[in-house]
């Protein structure tokens, strides 16, 4: 019950920030105030101006926690598949590595986030990019079809990382690569937040320790697992997030304990291959 009740609640509000009715700047600023953050966060997070250049008006929506694409070294005429793909950010980006021999499929379960990124595919004339809607957790995409799986802060949202795992290993190519950027945490989270599904949505309460989550990698059969670079999760961009002042609010957690848990939270990328036989 409550796995669905998480799931709902994610949808729900993602469905909400591809609506432009919620986003990571708050109720109370503008479009273009909030553009102006998207940018500011995805430069802290790793994106350069070339790339935020390079992709359709409102492709990014500042929710990611690292930039997975950097870290790929996509190769041209590549399979590339990108895990919660939202308004197709990521997408695009794989797309301009890959080339028009290349293609990306893009996968989320909020309908209105692959309207919007459609629509994005059609505004920037990206032949090469499709998107589905389905779970990461029984991805619509045949077996050993893809050659790398990206995913930007997305996996900590599932209450069920193993079969996520499980799924990315299933339909890579012998030597695919799984390339990630996520939230991880250092200890465990206060009681207060770690039980409070609306932290699910601001990747809070649905990330779980760096050791299990190497080991639920390792579980799925990926080997060669890497990690590229660690850093503490911006305070800034927690603070930024309309929902994570409401969770604040509402459970009345002390500054001392929002200053801890922020601390506790870690941007991760981690690289991994599927073996050959």
């Amino acid at each position: 019950m409550k796995e669905r009740r998480i799931k709902k609640t994610v949808r729900e509000s993602y469905a909400k920030i591809a609506k432009g009715e919620r986003s990571c700047c708050g109720p109370s600023v503008s479009s273009c105030g909030c553009a102006t953050i998207n940018e500011t966060i995805s430069k802290q997070i790793g994106y350069s101006d070339t790339d935020l250049r390079s992709v359709p008006e409102g492709a990014n929506l500042g929710l990611g926690c690292g930039n997975p694409v950097a870290l790929a070294s996509l190769k041209e005429g590549e399979t590339v598949l990108d895990l919660g793909s939202g308004a197709g950010f990521d997408c695009f980006l794989a797309a301009n590595k890959v080339g028009a021999k290349g293609k990306v499929i893009g996968v989320d379960m909020t309908a209105e986030m692959i309207d919007k990124a459609r629509e994005n595919a059609r505004k920037g004339e990206y032949e090469n990019v499709e998107f589905r809607l389905g779970e990461i957790e029984n991805l619509p995409v045949a077996d050993s079809t893809v050659d790398v799986v990206i995913s930007n802060c997305v996996i900590n949202l599932s209450t069920n990382k193993p079969q996520v795992f499980r799924e990315a290993f299933r339909v890579l190519k012998p030597n695919g690569r799984l390339m990630i950027s996520d939230i991880i945490l250092l200890k465990e989270l206060p009681d207060a937040v770690k039980k409070n599904v609306e932290a699910y949505v601001d990747c809070l309460s649905g990330a779980i320790k760096k050791d299990e989550y190497l080991r639920i990698i390792r579980a799925a059969g990926f080997r060669k697992i890497k990690i590229h670079e660690e850093t503490r999760f911006p305070i800034e961009l927690m603070a930024n997030d309309s929902t994570a002042k409401a969770i604040i609010q509402n459970l009345k957690i002390p500054e001392d304990k929002i200053k801890e848990t922020a601390e506790t939270a870690v941007s991760i990328k981690i690289s991994a291959i599927k073996p050959k036989k």
